[in-house]
């Protein structure tokens, strides 16, 4: 079998699964945007926004993990059934990075306007009456529960057996519901939370794993396997492989949130440090930091008068804290213990593992 960095630049284009998944969301699009304009031609930035936030970037991973985890049970390579309902994951994603911006006051996503923000310039451009930041994040919270309604539409109309769509649907449904709850602990953190308490870092880790790390791999791969027939036990080990997997992608990701640079990430230096996220990377720093240094970066995180200059000087407690260390170590004991399962999982033959290794690199992995 080929090593996994063999088998491609990006795993995420083994058997040309990004073109396929973008190909499905290019042709349902193009079905919704006809909807849209029989509707109003007032619908037109709609339209040309969801297009745009949808096919312009993204990683495609939740999609790709899907696939994979119907490869894994045995799914037939060339369906266009599961790429339908890969798919509808994306729309999925969208939907909750739309919702995600608006609650974090993001201006950019992917190096692009946010959406709030992009319907904040229409109004300005337009000189329309009223409050042009209501109407930004008015038109985001309904983009983003549109993005909700279709990606169960598509789900449902994949084209794939009734039956197995049916055996999938309590898992897609949980995979919904669950970063939903997670999104709103994440909300809840910053004002009820208390930094310096004993539970500060076991919230931070719920919030992980339902807003992040089962959303992004586990649920992706368990329903990928449920579309093909799969078994509880193949369910199982897509678990021990996909929950690991995730935390250690979102760790990493909150790295990058705050290390990162902007032309890797898409988004201003120190982004989480600007909106205020309680992750677990600043969870250990609160606990690392003399009582004074953790003071002031509980105080100032996320204030709405945070400056480059002070985002500089918090990014350097963080460091001087050696969480970023601590994560790091963390991310590495995670994958060991994901890919001890993957090379336990009964997976059907075929490249399967091979590539889900190679994605699991492609998620952690990723410099600042």
């Amino acid at each position: 079998m080929p090593s996994p960095r063999s088998l491609t630049a990006n795993p995420v284009d083994a058997e040309a699964v990004r073109e396929r998944i973008n190909a499905a969301l290019a042709a349902f699009m193009d079905g919704r945007q006809a909807l849209l304009s029989g509707i109003s031609p007032q619908l037109g930035p709609v339209a040309d926004a969801l297009r745009d936030f949808l096919l312009d970037g993204g990683k495609r991973l939740r999609p790709a993990f899907c696939y994979w985890g119907w490869r894994g049970a045995g799914g037939a390579a060339d369906s266009p059934g599961i790429e339908r309902a890969a798919a509808a994951l994306e729309l999925l994603q969208a939907s909750a990075l739309v919702h995600d911006d608006l609650m974090d006051r993001s201006d950019t996503r992917r190096g692009l306007p946010s959406v709030h923000r992009r319907f904040e310039t229409l109004h300005r451009s337009n000189g329309w009456r009223g409050d042009r930041e209501q109407y930004g994040a008015s038109a985001a919270v309904l983009l983003g529960d549109l993005l909700l309604i279709w990606c169960d539409e598509l789900f449902q109309a994949s084209g794939l057996d009734d039956a197995a769509v049916r055996a999938a649907k309590p898992a897609f449904d949980l995979m919904r519901t669950e970063v939903m709850l997670g999104q709103y602990l994440d909300v809840l953190e910053p004002v009820a939370g208390d930094s310096t308490d004993d539970g500060a870092l076991e919230r931070a880790q719920t919030v992980l794993h339902y807003k992040s790390a089962k959303y992004t791999i586990e649920r992706p791969l368990q329903v990928g396997a449920l579309l093909a027939g799969g078994g509880p036990d193949l369910v199982e080990a897509y678990a021990a492989f996909g929950l690991p997997l995730g935390e250690a992608f979102q760790l990493r990701d909150d790295l990058l949130g705050v290390f990162g640079d902007p032309a890797v990430t898409g988004k201003p230096a120190g982004d989480d440090l600007r909106e205020g996220k309680r992750t677990l990377l600043i969870a250990h720093a609160m606990r690392r930091l003399p009582a004074a240094d953790a003071r002031h970066l509980d105080e100032r995180l996320g204030a709405p008068d945070l400056g480059a200059d002070e985002v500089a000087v918090l990014r350097t407690l963080v460091e001087r804290s050696g969480a970023a260390d601590l994560v790091e170590q963390r991310i590495d004991h995670l994958m060991g213990q994901s890919l001890a399962a993957l090379d336990a999982a009964p997976l059907a033959s075929g490249p399967t593992r091979d590539v889900l290794r190679a994605l699991a690199d492609a998620a952690t992995v990723r410099k600042y």
